[in-house]
């Protein structure tokens, strides 16, 4: 399947023959790519999770035994499930699994408060979920909220070789309250069982052009929707991405350190690894330490991450005299890297033997993930690089369809194989963002401000979206103001960003009490309770500051950008 535009200007192409104007794009499912990997690859471990090795032949076994047991409890083609997993093996089983039957897998943060687990239910329709044991009490106050007809629980012991299994036991998951697995509870060993009867009819005649994924994201208005991506959308991304990297790719190593419920570790650390042949090393549960021991242990080919990453790795010692000669790849995404973190990183790269450097790319949720990478063979500083094969890039004045000049600051709009669906069940945002140009073709408005130069090198400016970025994940400041304000002490809120050189960026709370209350620590600890039962812990506010009153603009809105600029100067 090509995919070629025509009468779209592509300055890069003739300028980098290392990267391919075009390519053929597969025919088939994910799971349909990634089953006939496995058939081509056999024995070659297509994952790696806490020393144990899983072959391809063993994950499709697993892929085939889950299809299975879901078609077993009566889940049908087109119809949502959520995966609520950290990178453990039987997230990618559920992917591919539910993949195979025609349903569709709906990712989502296991870290997530209770009312965003239930939003997240409700707007993608789901009354099927997966879990683990140790966020099996979370979903108990879900379905307070939410029915749920089956809970699906599984146990990080599960996948684990003895003695490891034992230990994972005996040391962490008897700390866990008891489940009751009556009613609607199954454990995995069980409902995988349950699976074994179904012989044949369960495998979709799906169509690769057609809802596969769902991934949560706030797009260009902020308020978190769920994006509907194809099986062409995750191929496409992972044949692009392997063609982009100017190093053999197969039977290469990443470590999976970026979670299954993000863009960009769902669509390049493990899709991608999965249809080019390689090993995703999953990384269940990050920290520095553990992940600096990983690298020296596992030694991949492959790293990828946010900046805050390679801000941790740099400011520690656990690297210290490793050798990083096994490095053929070091990306950087989720959010934007400094000039000079990127000039300390790869200083850090050159004296431990590495012999590359860091790529700074770019991408969206609404494009699964990358879709723009600073080339091997050349890079410009500030630059985010050269868009993807078949992915291409216009600078639109902010709120038309109408092309910038090179040099001159715009939206960034991009169009390819690997662009969304659409969001669930929101016309109006899918109106705003997926547009239909003079050109005849529909190109995707990120909410974004970049420029291009004359060489197609994008340079990404800032975010027309009000949104937060800490640590790589999205934070959407309406939404916490709304958990703010739902406080009987909270008059008024602002949330911004504010820059942290750890973090890049941390969540911090301007508030106006209401009458009667009195700024106190206790009244701030009671404000700080009530949001950690609403709030995920990577987006609750790191510091709260009461103020008599909020800057306004002329018509009475708060005015955040005031206050960025006074936190930020």
């Amino acid at each position: 399947m090509k995919y070629i535009l025509d009468n779209v200007s592509t300055p890069w192409i003739e300028s980098y023959g290392e990267v391919p104007a075009h390519l053929d794009y597969l025919e088939k499912t994910m799971s349909g790519a990634v089953l006939a990997t496995a058939e081509r690859e056999g024995d070659f471990p297509a994952l790696a999770f806490m020393g144990r090795k899983i072959s391809f032949t063993t994950m499709a076994q697993h892929i085939e035994d889950v299809a299975k047991a879901f078609y077993a409890i009566g889940v049908r083609a087109g119809q949502r499930v959520l995966v609520c997993l950290p990178n453990v093996p039987q997230a990618i089983y559920c992917l591919y699994g539910l993949n195979r039957i025609g349903a569709v897998a709906s990712m989502v943060h296991p870290l997530s408060a209770v009312s965003e687990i239930a939003f997240y239910m409700n707007e993608a329709e789901c009354d099927i979920a997966v879990t683990l044991d140790q966020f099996y009490e979370k979903f108990v106050k879900v379905q307070q909220e939410r029915p749920i007809s089956k809970l699906i629980i599984a146990r990080v012991s599960e996948e684990l070789p003895f003695p490891l299994n034992l230990g994972q036991k005996l040391l962490t998951e008897r700390k866990f309250p008891k489940i009751r697995t009556e009613g609607n509870v199954i454990l995995w060993k069980d409902f995988v069982k349950g699976g074994a009867d179904v012989k044949d009819g369960y495998v979709a005649d799906k169509d690769f052009n057609t809802e596969a994924v769902v991934l949560f994201s706030g797009g260009t208005t902020g308020v978190t929707k769920g994006i509907m991506l194809s099986d062409l959308n995750f191929n496409a991304l992972a044949q692009q991405t392997g063609a982009m990297a100017n190093f053999p790719v197969h039977h290469s190593r990443m470590l999976a350190a970026m979670p299954v419920f993000h863009g960009f570790g769902l669509g390049v650390c493990i899709h991608t690894m999965m249809v080019v042949g390689g090993t995703s090393i999953l990384v269940p549960r990050f920290n520095v330490k553990s992940y600096a021991n990983l690298i020296k242990k596992t030694r991949p080919n492959i790293i990828a991450g946010v900046p805050t990453l390679f801000e941790a790795i740099t400011r520690n010692k656990y690297l210290d005299g490793a050798d990083l000669s096994c490095l053929k790849g070091v990306f950087s995404g989720g959010d934007s890297l400094t000039i000079e973190l990127k000039k300390k990183f790869d200083k850090f790269l050159a004296e431990h033997n590495a012999n590359v450097r860091v790529r700074e790319g770019y991408g969206t949720t609404e494009c699964v993930t990358a879709s723009c990478l600073t080339p091997y063979a050349k890079e410009k500083e500030g630059s985010i690089g050269i868009p993807y094969p078949d992915t291409y890039y216009k600078i639109c004045k902010p709120g038309t369809c109408e092309e910038q000049p090179y040099g001159e600051e715009g939206e960034i709009c991009l169009t390819g194989p690997s662009m969304m669906l659409g969001y669930i069940n929101h016309e109006k945002e899918n109106a705003e963002t997926l547009r239909k140009h003079e050109d005849g073709h529909t190109w995707l408005h990120t909410g974004d401000l970049g420029v291009m130069d004359t060489e197609g090198f994008i340079y990404f400016r800032q975010r027309m979206k009000r949104m937060i970025i800490t640590s790589g994940y999205n934070v959407y400041p309406s939404q916490i103001e709304n958990i703010l304000e739902g406080h009987p002490a909270v008059q008024r809120s602002c949330v911004i960003g504010v820059r942290d050189n750890y973090k890049m960026q941390r969540v911090k709370a301007f508030l106006v009490l209401a009458d009667g209350y009195e700024d106190t620590p206790e009244l701030r600890e009671s404000i700080m309770n009530h949001c950690r039962g609403h709030i995920a812990k990577y987006a609750l506010p790191t510091e709260i500051e009461v103020r008599a009153s909020l800057p306004t603009t002329l018509v009475g809105k708060v005015a955040y950008t005031k206050l960025e600029q006074e936190e930020n100067e």
